[in-house]
């Protein structure tokens, strides 16, 4: 047998599972609106909409849960105030989203520094209790606004403007706009993961005494992650106020807060796509079981220890399991 019969030619690389399962769920939400044109019409954009914010909101809050082993009870404190610093911006007659998102952006920056210094100097249970603490604070501040809405919440008559293009003021523009900040977080997210930056995260996670003696700052690194995080669900919450033309207290309640907990742990902690699935998963549940009845969540908490019980890692690491050896 000659040597040219027994060349083999070398394996091809293999694309990551998780990376095939990310694309495929981007995909299958750009085709949403091409859908929507033969059924559902609004309401399924609309739904889907509503999905992909609280995916950016997940995907923000699994770099603090998943990698960084930091449960926040307040995580939805940072979507209130974007949506806020977007709808008092817009209520005052500024509506350039140019001037809006550094507004934004930056209110929940300097809150999360502010708070953030502090609960960092804890751990444990009492890290959840100081950011339950800091969510709250903004939840009756929000509350007390009298001239914004008060409790009631406040309506926003008039769509945002992006240089010029009236693109937000269009259904189309502002679902392009929400799918392609999605991507960009899960993207974002991933690659700060990968970096030096999440392994000195994670292994302060596992072990925080060891990682100081490095000469690595565990303080600096998690305020710097809980900075980042902040700032992904307050443009979300930038997204929600633009969608929904409304805004409330109720964003920034511990409740929502313990949701947002649980798509990151339904989806998996710490995987690829555990925190995108989870809360994709949890909205089109919601919204599938509250149409039957009611009193969905009493269908919908013992779904949720099923799947505690039989899916470890969540139901990405479940997806994992059903692909099997590679």
């Amino acid at each position: 047998m000659s040597d040219e019969a027994l060349t083999v030619a070398p394996a091809r690389p293999r694309l990551p599972f998780g990376l095939i399962v990310a694309v495929a769920i981007f995909a299958a939400l750009a085709l949403v609106p091409l859908v929507s044109g033969v059924w559902g019409g609004g309401w399924l954009t609309s739904l889907a909409i509503r999905a992909m914010i609280f995916a950016i909101v997940a995907i923000s809050l699994d770099l603090l849960l998943g990698h960084g082993g930091l449960v926040s009870f307040g995580h939805s404190a940072f979507v209130a105030i974007g949506a806020y610093a977007t709808g008092i911006m817009i209520t005052e007659g500024v509506y350039e989203m140019a001037l809006i998102l550094p507004v934004a952006i930056g209110a929940a920056a300097l809150f999360a520094v502010a708070s953030g210094a502090i609960a960092m100097r804890t751990s444990g249970v009492s890290f959840i209790m100081i950011t339950l603490a800091f969510g709250q604070m903004v939840y009756f501040a929000l509350g007390s606004l009298a001239q914004y809405g008060a409790d009631d919440g406040l309506t926003l008559w008039s769509a945002p403007d992006f240089l010029g293009t009236g693109w937000l003021a269009s259904d189309t523009g502002v679902y392009i706009t929400v799918l392609g900040v999605l991507v960009a977080s899960w993207a974002l997210v991933h690659a700060i993961v990968g970096s030096r930056f999440g392994r000195v995260l994670r292994a302060a996670r596992q072990n925080p005494t060891r990682v100081a003696s490095m000469g690595y700052s565990v303080f600096r690194y998690r305020l710097v992650a809980y900075v980042i995080a902040g700032v992904i669900a307050a443009l979300a919450g930038v997204l929600w106020a633009v969608h929904a033309e409304f805004v409330s207290p109720s964003l920034g309640a511990w409740q929502r807060s313990g949701d947002l907990i649980v798509m990151v742990v339904l989806g998996g902690m710490a995987t690829r796509n555990g925190a995108l699935i989870g809360a994709l998963f949890f909205v089109l549940i919601e919204e599938a079981l509250s149409s039957l009845t009611h009193d969905w969540r009493l269908i919908f908490g013992p779904m949720l220890v099923l799947i505690a019980l039989f899916a470890r890692g969540g139901l990405a690491g479940l997806l994992d399991r059903v692909q099997g050896p590679r």
